[in-house]
């Protein structure tokens, strides 16, 4: 192991290190996201055309925000709230301010995703809902929520998917994690090896959330 990868051996504490720093900046964001992704994919559902608290100027404003954010490619988007950053956490670099890009990158494409899985519950459920009387309230939490679990936890596992790969994008510039240890260290310093490595442990992340994610969906549509 030593001949095939000399740097690696010598930074084993950087990588693990690295590691739990990718680690708290998906966690951290993705807690985040899915709270905002889950209230703005929800309020999209609800309030468009033909939806149960039917509101144009709300869905209209709401959507093209989304739109916009999701515009937006990450490594423009670090840089035109880096003020933001650093009016809420007090500097641009650092794990912990990576979390407020992070979120911002990533809370609209899990909006929209909520919204696509919301869409495809049966609206004759929810109709025969609201002809028994049932509240906007009841009807999200009961049926929107309830029918839709499966699907919600599926887009889920692909954005925490996706939001991995954007640490390492954040890495790059700054905030830590394998993306900093594969670029500015492996990548800089032509040691292929540390970026291997690198490589190696965000497929083993990835792996994980996918198999825990299609474990946790089976279990949901057994029950």
């Amino acid at each position: 192991m030593s001949a095939i990868m000399p740097n690696v051996i010598a930074m084993k504490g950087e990588f693990l290190q690295a590691t739990w720093e990718t680690i708290y900046m998906t966690l951290m964001s993705a807690i985040v996201s899915a709270v905002l992704g889950l209230l703005v994919g929800v309020l999209l559902v609800v309030t468009q055309p033909g939806g149960i608290l039917e509101d144009k100027l709300t869905y209209s404003v709401v959507d093209k925000i989304v739109n916009l954010l999701r515009s937006i490619p990450f490594i423009i988007l670090l840089a035109v709230i880096s003020p933001l950053t650093k009016f809420l956490v007090g500097t641009t670099v650092g794990t912990t301010a990576s979390l407020v890009p992070l979120i911002f990158g990533i809370f609209p494409f899990y909006a929209r995703q909520v919204q696509n899985a919301l869409l495809d519950v049966d609206h004759g459920v929810i109709e025969a809902a609201e002809s028994m009387g049932s509240s906007p309230m009841a009807i999200i939490f009961r049926i929107y929520l309830r029918e839709g679990l499966a699907d919600i936890i599926r887009v889920s596992i692909v954005t925490i998917i996706s939001l991995i790969g954007l640490t390492t994008m954040a890495g790059a510039i700054g905030s830590g994690g394998l993306g900093d240890v594969a670029i500015n260290i492996g990548y800089a310093r032509f040691e292929n090896d540390i970026t291997f490595m690198a490589m190696i442990i965000i497929l083993v992340l990835v792996f994980a959330v996918q198999l825990i994610g299609d474990w946790i969906v089976r279990r949901v549509e057994h029950n």
